[in-house]
């Protein structure tokens, strides 16, 4: 685990978008490569206790990637589709959870230089309807992005 910690601020209030911030205490260049190699997202992505049996990300343009979770209560897959090439300014991509065909949300994320080796992720995932956005919210998302992101620490500490 690392030593330090940031908070993660979670905001859905008014439209049919959560958007998520978080910083981290290394460059803008070591989070987006861990934010996009597989076998890097494989050692953080989610909270603890989920395992990472399959992780695919082919972050260019038409590209798709997929995410497969086990943990006691079963498997967990997500997967979606990149929409130009992903590069630290602006990444695009659909995002899904299997569990719940067909409610799609498409996200961005940035990754911001705050200077001294330190970086700032904003990502916004816009859903369909607002209920759709208050399932996510009820399906424990915060727990598992703020865990994943304390995961996502080590794994940058480690690199």
């Amino acid at each position: 685990m690392g030593t330090t910690r940031n908070d993660v601020t979670i905001n859905d209030e008014g439209t049919h978008a959560i958007t998520i911030v978080r910083e981290f205490d290394h460059p803008v260049d070591k989070v987006f490569r861990a934010m996009t190699q597989p076998e890097l997202i494989a050692r953080w992505i989610g909270p603890y206790g989920y395992d990472n049996v399959e992780v695919t990300n082919d972050a260019a343009h038409g590209g798709t990637w997929t995410l497969v979770q086990r943990n006691d209560d079963g498997e967990h897959r997500f997967r979606g589709v990149f929409h130009g090439d992903a590069t630290p300014e602006l990444t695009l991509r659909t995002f899904e959870w299997l569990g719940l065909p067909g409610h799609v949300s498409f996200e961005s994320q940035r990754i911001e230089d705050l200077g001294d080796g330190r970086s700032r992720s904003h990502v916004t995932s816009v859903f369909m309807t607002a209920e759709d956005r208050d399932g996510m919210r009820a399906s424990g998302m915060d727990h598992g992005v703020i865990e994943g992101y304390q995961r996502l620490d080590d794994v940058l500490a480690q690199m």
